[in-house]
């Protein structure tokens, strides 16, 4: 079925922060002359719509369709109206906002200046059979100003109850005062049907305190996430209610200033994370916003009287990505079940559609931290649906050249800063762990030549040395000064492209590019002889810089040879007691050094880093009070930036793999080959994962029982691999594997 090309708007006046205007109502009625057998809707809205048959409304989720840029992929979604028409008279209705169409909120980051920018439009196809019946958008649908007089992805709505207009989408209204809609000039992009999850509410929070805040009530949710709040007051006529969403409470301040759009004092800024509300009166009424979402734990609410401060004022409703859970790890350290929680919160809070850097900033598909959690994502979830529509959308803006912006969708910004390597990675890492895990071969062919279009750029850009420094480095070490970034541009940079090549040569050569794959063989070594000749001191076994990242890195990525890495990893040892046994990394770092240390068996050291409770550790934010990821490893009295990210979330994966012992597909290009090879943690009396395979469900959990280990194993009979006692262990009949099966494993530590 053909989608239509008719777009119809309201108005061609758009919006900004000085000239608000009103989300349009679009509605058409028609007849039939009976109840059709069956019927279906194709629409879309750009940026977001709400769509209603017979004053019922169907909308999959908020932010429908999708966010994208118009100008390289427009999403419809489909609807079975089955049941929903009648006999006699019938009504469609669409409600419009801003979104991706009209993103004035993100002028941080040039939407505003987007080519593409205007009022929003929408379209859509409405067939019947039995009655045969064909209803497109043109101008004889009807609109008028709804009461959603303000919309912006990222700052708020603000709404009218006084402008609402009862039964506008119903059969029997009469909307001979509504003006024409008018013909739109279509998108760019590609129509698409969208097969990404909706957006859901997956549970709601009641206010765990309400006390007095200046000139109004500050509610507090007890947990730093993500979604929107539902009002339900019974108001006076006219009432405003103002709610201000926030993550950070301190010192008795609200403080939003982590969270400005902008330079601090720009008077857009005021508009952060905001919702107004102006009561019909009457009696009660319920409004939640429809076109914006918040990362919050704190709303101060203002404009309302001592009685209406109730828990049942406010109700937070938890939103993300409609994801499965499909992994877990909990241990006996309530610290690192926090932290695991914490990172699935984060995660979940982080994805509308595709993987966000923190949603109440930004908003943004940042590249870098979505293929920086690609591992612990899929180990916990199911986001590879997703992950492939937004890699299509990944691929629309790869630029000529082979280059990746920083951010998807971009309106342009990002690729003069923002990207490089380490953010670019996402367009291998996303299909090379989807793969990986599940087996999927049909993500690594979408995908294949854009990875190498990327590999041919890469050759471009290296510098006389056979060296690549074009990007962003280990991002965000403890303190986050400029002078703690200790890695040379140059090794990260080298480093994480030999990995994308290696990876891409596996994909490669799984799919029968074998051209390719020798091509991407080819430069990964071209790549990590350099990186030896160059930035690898073998007299001391020390990579340049001279830091953590750098020496973790050289040893995950291979650039020592197996019989340096001993030497290597001894300076990293020295390296890490340096600093009094802390890390001292930024996310490249962090994202690797926990797995070197247990594969050198030093968990124990990895999981004291992680856990401690003084700085810098993940344990020191939950000292501080977080109740999620954050962006940052800050001192108290730092500065403070996210309070909600997910891009330091690979402990999870750490959890999952080197305590709990799931070690899935160890070599790649096998999902059925799995090892359970759990660290007994000495500060654990017990932990447990899981994880659901494409063939089955895998338990893996060992409890000490006396001196020994009780280890139980579950996998489905699919599956093949080993059983591997960690060093200083036993399995029973005094071997160091077994092959894989179920059952219960006794395991005692051994003489040597």
């Amino acid at each position: 079925m053909q989608f239509p090309i008719q777009f119809i708007c309201a108005s061609h006046d758009y919006a900004d922060y000085g000239h608000p205007v009103p989300a349009p109502y679009l509605r058409r009625s028609f007849r039939l002359d009976k109840a059709p057998s069956g019927a279906e809707v194709l629409v879309t809205g750009l940026g977001f719509y709400r769509i209603f048959v017979n004053g019922r409304e169907i909308t999959k989720g908020i932010l429908a369709p999708y966010i994208s840029a118009p100008d390289d992929i427009v999403y419809y979604d489909r609807y079975d109206l089955s049941g929903l028409l009648t006999a006699g008279e019938n009504v469609i209705g669409l409600i419009l906002g801003n979104g991706m169409q009209n993103c004035f909120g993100g002028y941080v980051w040039d939407f505003d200046k987007a080519r593409w920018r205007g009022a929003p439009m929408a379209a859509l196809r409405l067939t019947a059979s039995d009655p045969d019946f064909t209803l497109e958008t043109d101008t004889s649908f009807k609109t008028h100003p709804s009461p959603i007089l303000f919309d912006d992805l990222r700052s708020g709505e603000y709404y009218d109850a006084r402008l609402e207009i009862p039964g506008w989408c119903a059969p029997g209204f009469d909307d001979s005062g509504w003006a024409d809609a008018l013909p739109a000039t279509p998108p760019r992009g590609e129509l698409r049907l969208c097969e990404a999850e909706p957006i859901v509410t997956s549970r709601e929070l009641k206010a765990v305190s309400i006390t007095p805040y200046r000139d109004g009530y500050l509610y507090d949710f007890g947990v730093n996430t993500a979604g929107r709040i539902r009002l339900r007051v019974t108001g006076a006529p006219g009432q405003e209610i103002d709610t201000s969403h926030c993550e950070w409470y301190h010192d008795g301040i609200l403080d939003q200033s982590n969270i400005n759009f902008g330079v601090r004092g720009d008077p857009r800024a005021v508009h952060v994370q905001c919702n107004r509300y102006i009561c019909r009166g009457g009696g009660e009424e319920v409004y939640a916003p429809c076109f914006a979402y918040y990362g919050f734990r704190y709303v101060c609410v203002r404009g309302i009287t001592a009685e209406q401060a109730t828990p049942d004022l406010l109700t937070y409703e938890v939103m993300h990505s409609d994801l499965k859970e499909r992994g877990g790890f909990s241990c006996s350290d309530e610290t690192a079940n926090l932290l695991q929680l914490f990172t699935r919160r984060s995660t979940l809070a982080n994805f509308y559609y595709f993987p966000t850097d923190c949603p109440h900033r930004e908003k943004n598909g940042w590249t870098g931290d979505a293929a920086l959690s690609a591992e612990h994502t899929l180990l916990n979830l199911s986001p590879e649906t997703s992950y492939r529509e937004w890699l299509r959308n990944i691929r629309a803006a790869q630029a000529p050249c082979g280059s990746i912006p920083g951010i998807v969708p971009t309106g342009g910004w990002g690729f003069e800063w923002g990207n490089g390597p380490a953010w670019d990675c996402v367009l291998t890492y996303l299909p090379y762990f989807t793969w990986r895990y599940r087996g999927d071969l049909e993500i690594v062919k979408e995908n294949a030549t854009a990875i190498f279009r990327y590999l041919h750029y890469l050759t471009t850009r290296m510098d006389s040395r056979d060296l690549l420094a074009i990007g962003l480095g280990d991002w965000c070490p403890p303190g986050r000064n400029a002078d703690n970034y200790k890695p040379p541009l140059a090794f990260t940079d080298s480093v994480i492209s030999i990995d994308i090549a290696r990876k891409a040569a596996q994909m490669f050569g799984a799919i029968g590019m074998d051209m390719q794959r020798e091509f991407a063989e080819k430069l990964a070594c071209r790549l990590r002889t350099a990186v030896r000749r160059r930035l690898v001191d073998f007299s001391t076994m020390t990579a340049a810089g001279a830091c953590q990242t750098s020496q973790a890195m050289a040893i995950f990525y291979d650039i020592f040879e197996n019989g340096e890495k001993p030497a290597a990893f001894a300076r990293l040892l020295e390296l890490i007691e340096d600093r009094d046994g802390h890390f001292d990394t930024g996310i490249l770092g962090a994202r690797v050094i926990f797995h070197v240390l247990s594969a050198f068996d030093r968990a124990d050291l990895a999981y004291e880093m992680i856990t401690r409770p003084d700085y810098p550790s993940y344990g020191h934010w939950i000292t501080r009070g977080a109740t999620c990821l954050w962006e940052d490893f800050h001192p108290i009295g730092g500065q403070v930036n996210s309070m909600d990210h997910h891009f330091f979330g690979d402990i999870s994966s750490w959890f999952i793999q080197s305590v709990g012992g799931i070690v899935l597909n160890p070599e790649g290009g096998d999902c059925t080959h799995l090892n359970i090879a759990p660290h007994f943690i000495a500060k654990l009396d017990h932990a447990e994962a899981f994880h659901l395979a494409p063939a089955g469900r895998i338990e893996s959990g060992w409890r000490r029982d006396g001196g020994e280990i009780l280890l139980t194993v579950s996998v489905p009979e699919e599956m093949h691999g080993s059983i591997l006692a960690p060093k200083g262990w036993l399995l029973p009949q005094g071997l160091g594997v077994l092959p894989l099966a179920s059952g219960e494993y006794r395991l005692t530590p051994s003489r040597a």
